[in-house]
């Protein structure tokens, strides 16, 4: 028997993914924060500003105006990775076996959800980097108008994570093959039941007597 699958979502998000759920909705199969690489951009945006903040503060630390500019600089790079870093913690990738949703926002929330059923493709994509750090795009194709989950970039474990929802939309779980809605749930026709000693349509049909 195989190892289960380690658990994507730890203790500490448990609260943040349950409070979405629907009345007799299952717990998510997955729910994750995005991975840290995505703070890799920012992170390289704010390094010129605060090199720049920084020189300002040391090239004459007695004149009062290089030092209060350096220092707003310096804070206004500060204040801009904090939020990076802060969007990046408030959103979550959650997938129940109903719904997708994406989560985000600090002072306003936002829910972004796709329903299951409208799915009808998904697509895994691995870049360069995105193979050495372990992260991966998911693209969704749905049925009806242009989705705001069509994709999700930078998701942790990309290979475990579209597994799961492989399963969840594509697996033995699915469709049963009992009946399609959209065609009025109609089954096999039963062959019509036939009296004993009636003529069946596949009999041949009897000739009158010729006159002699």
């Amino acid at each position: 028997m195989s190892d289960p699958a380690p658990d994507l979502r730890p203790e500490r998000w448990r609260k943040d993914a349950d409070k979405y759920l629907l009345p007799g909705e299952l717990p998510p199969v997955v729910a994750t924060r995005r991975h840290w690489a995505v703070l890799i951009v920012p992170a390289l945006k704010a390094l010129p500003v605060l090199v720049l903040g920084g020189w300002l503060l040391v090239l004459d630390p007695d004149n009062r105006a290089t030092s209060t500019a350096g220092l707003l600089v310096v804070a206004a790079a500060l204040v801009f990775l904090a939020l990076r870093a802060g969007e990046w913690w408030m959103r979550h990738f959650i997938v129940t076996n109903r719904r997708v949703l994406l989560t985000s926002g600090i002072v306003v929330r936002t829910v972004a959800l796709l329903p299951l059923r409208r799915i009808t493709d998904l697509t895994w994509k691995e870049t360069l980097f995105g193979q050495v750090l372990g992260y991966g795009t998911f693209r969704f194709e749905s049925a009806g108008q242009q989705q705001a989950l069509s994709e999700i970039t930078f998701l942790p474990q990309a290979d475990v994570l579209y597994r799961r929802v492989s399963q969840l939309l594509f697996g033995t779980d699915g469709a049963d093959g009992t009946g399609d809605d959209e065609d009025g749930g109609a089954g096999p026709v039963a062959p019509r039941a036939v009296a004993p000693g009636a003529r069946q349509d596949t009999q041949p049909i009897p000739r009158p007597p010729q006159p002699s």
